[in-house]
């Protein structure tokens, strides 16, 4: 497939890109797609615009929330998933991501960064929704297998240290693209939604007694990358393990402005929408994984496990105010000391900082977590604009503060405390690197 023209200092999207869209009779050619892709997410600069087969876009869609004419935008999936519902053979499931819950009442006007978590889950129902699902239960299922896989790589030497986060796909694809010989750095973790969309046609479909073919696992996220991380060939492991071939494990991505559209031509108004609460089985989260959607948030979440296992004892009080790795600069470092061990970790987003961070000797560092999106997840191409385009570093301290604060709420702060965790293992995985855990909860990138 062609490409979009290729005018200098623009971006070209590619007509096939699983990711993003771009309509040309919308551009102004005023190149602000072109300086995000070059300045921040360093891919620009990787390319000659006039050879279109060297293009190779990670799918972040930073392009898309700095572009004044919406020329380029996410590719939307919700008209497709509203037919679904209508199906009575269709059994949708949602799973909606932790910064969406900080991002929704933006685009119905609302001040930025307000908590809508109930009113959230209440649109999906209204929608049509049959199951909601927090996918914090997944980032929290996130930390027991990658920070595992830390602890086997610092103890045992099972892997290359340090250990790149695998959270973020746009991350993960630019590893691929660019660094292909450094991907054994990445975890085997699957990203939070990928753990989720199998565990819901594997685990939940068997307690439930539901056909998992019936399921069709839809993502809500801050993300235009969770679009093509979802039709990753590798992504089909609850087919292989149930033998129904084709099967995906998630089968389609709506972002946060999606979900907001869609409520607005159903004529829904946030503040009468009826307050709702998310299933049980896997709707269970804990502050730990609410800060995933914060830059610094995985790492902090997987310090909080790491202490408790080396330790052998509840992390003291600031390893849940971890400040060292909070906050908007785009590279933040800590040392902390856990059972006499020093452990080096680096916190990163846009990832032309990661590239200057791998050109440097990695020696020393044990932990390091790469987002793409300026402030994590919480400014995701997907998410409101809040009238500035792109997103106000204002708007992001308010998404941002108002994620550490559901953590100060939260009932449980570690992910190890988490009871649909612990039931999730002891019923189904049994412990983390199971085989089990391995088959469904990992995965393999390229290297070549």
């Amino acid at each position: 497939m062609l490409m979009n023209r290729t005018t200098p200092f623009m971006v070209p999207v590619d007509d096939a890109n699983p990711a993003i869209i771009k309509n040309e009779a919308l551009c102004s050619e005023c190149g602000h797609c072109f300086a995000v892709c070059e300045e921040e997410i360093g891919v620009a600069a990787k390319y000659l615009l006039n050879q279109r087969e060297a293009y190779q876009c990670i799918g972040c869609g930073q392009c898309s929330a700095s572009c004044p004419e919406k020329a380029i935008t996410g590719r939307p999936h919700y008209k497709i998933v509203k037919e679904l519902i209508q199906d009575p053979e269709k059994i949708v499931v949602f799973s909606t991501s932790p910064s969406v819950r900080v991002g929704f009442a933006d685009g119905f006007g609302k001040e930025p960064g307000t908590f809508a978590q109930d009113e959230m889950v209440g649109a999906l129902r209204a929608l049509g929704a049959d199951y909601v699902f927090d996918v914090t239960f997944s980032a929290d299922l996130t930390i027991m297998e990658e920070g595992s896989e830390l602890l086997s790589r610092i103890l045992k030497g099972t892997g290359p240290l340090p250990q790149f986060t695998s959270c973020c796909p746009a991350w993960v694809k630019y590893m691929e693209n660019f660094h292909p010989d450094k991907t054994k750095h990445l975890s085997s973790a699957k990203s939070p939604i990928g753990m989720q969309g199998a565990v819901i046609k594997t685990y939940f479909a068997h307690k439930k007694h539901i056909d998992p073919e019936k399921i069709i696992s839809v993502a809500v996220t801050p993300c235009t990358a969770k679009k093509a991380e979802i039709a990753r060939e590798e992504l089909c492991d609850a087919g292989k393990l149930l033998n129904i071939e084709e099967m995906r494990d998630n089968d389609y991505v709506i972002t946060t402005k999606e979900l907001v559209q869609w409520c607005k031509e159903e004529g829904m108004d946030l503040e009468k929408i009826t307050p709702s609460k998310y299933d049980s089985v896997l709707g269970e989260g804990t502050g730990a994984g609410m800060i995933f959607g914060n830059t610094g948030g995985v790492m902090e979440a997987a310090l909080r496990t790491v202490y408790r296992v080396l330790e052998g004892k509840e992390a003291p009080a600031d390893f849940y105010q971890l400040r060292p790795v909070r906050g908007l600069n785009n590279r933040k470092e800590a040392e902390v000391t856990i059972a006499g061990k020093n452990l080096r970790v680096c916190i990163l987003y846009g990832t032309a900082a990661a590239e200057e961070f791998l050109a440097e000797d990695m020696s020393g560092y044990h932990f390091v977590e790469v987002m793409t999106c300026p402030g994590g997840c919480i400014s995701g191409a997907g998410q409101p604009d809040c009238g500035s385009v792109p997103v106000s570093d204002a708007v992001r301290k308010k998404r941002i503060a108002s994620l550490y604060q559901a953590d100060e709420r939260a009932q449980y702060r570690n992910s190890m405390d988490n009871p649909e965790i612990g039931m999730i293992y002891n019923e189904f995985f049994k412990e983390p690197l199971s085989l089990l855990s391995e088959t469904l909860l990992h995965t393999t990138y390229k290297s070549e």
